[in-house]
């Protein structure tokens, strides 16, 4: 066997290491664009849409005093940020609201769209800078946030509940609160996560599950008992048909 040495040619220097430190991707002009339009068409759905509410945590009844952390299933993010601003910002409106969005180029899109909202986005998934955005996710959170969590986005599977959502709440100390929501007039698009797309004057049925509180120090079983039943409480509280 004959090992390879290195050349000394100037033609084949050596490349810098990378700094291990990933950027998430900026929406371009024509992704500002679309999330305008995008936020304009939920607004105008959104004002048409009947929203009732069976609040199994009590939490919702009138002002929430206590700050959350909302785990949503990926296929029912498009009537999420209307839900914040129906059941807390109107009864709390300096109440602010950070979200975890993947740091893709279509993610790019997903935060503009958050930030017309006026959510703050918060890039990163569990395979581009997660670490990063766990920390940031905590920093928000120390700044009196409450924060949102696809658990099974933004690749999936759908509805299996991956581990960043636990991360998040052993290292703020606030509550998981389950929500999903049924729709009786809508449209599936045909993704990974048959995502749901409102139609005007749908009823939205919204359904909250226990709130789950996860200790600061977990052995992996307990973190992998508390991310069963928090995946299993979120399909039972999840419509479909």
């Amino acid at each position: 066997m004959v090992e390879a040495v290195p050349s000394s040619s100037p033609s084949r220097s050596k490349k810098k290491p990378k700094s291990g430190v990933v950027i998430p991707h900026r929406a371009k002009w024509q992704q500002r664009l679309a999330a305008l339009l995008v936020v304009t068409l939920i607004r105008c759905i959104g004002a048409t849409v009947r929203f009732t509410l069976d609040d199994a945590t009590g939490f919702f009844s009138g002002p929430p005093t206590k700050r959350f952390i909302f785990a949503v299933w990926h296929n029912r993010l498009a009537l999420s940020a209307q839900l914040y601003d129906h059941f807390v910002s109107r009864y709390l409106p300096e109440r602010r609201l950070a979200a975890m969005v993947s740091a893709s180029r279509d993610g790019g899109l997903l935060a503009r769209i958050l930030e017309l909202f006026e959510i703050e986005p918060v890039r990163g998934s569990s395979s581009r800078r997660g670490s990063q955005a766990l920390r940031e996710m905590v920093t928000w959170g120390e700044r009196g946030y409450d924060l949102a969590i696809t658990p099974d986005g933004p690749r999936g599977p759908c509805y299996i509940v991956q581990e960043g959502v636990i991360s998040t709440a052993q290292l703020t100390g606030l509550p998981i609160v389950p929500v999903s929501y049924y729709l009786n007039w809508k449209f599936r698009l045909k993704s990974w996560d048959r995502f749901l797309v409102p139609l005007p004057f749908t009823r939205c049925e919204i359904r909250t599950g226990r709130p789950f509180y996860v200790a600061r120090e977990l052995s992996d079983a307990e973190r992998e008992t508390i991310r069963a039943d928090l995946e299993k409480e979120l399909r039972t509280i999840t419509r479909d048909d």
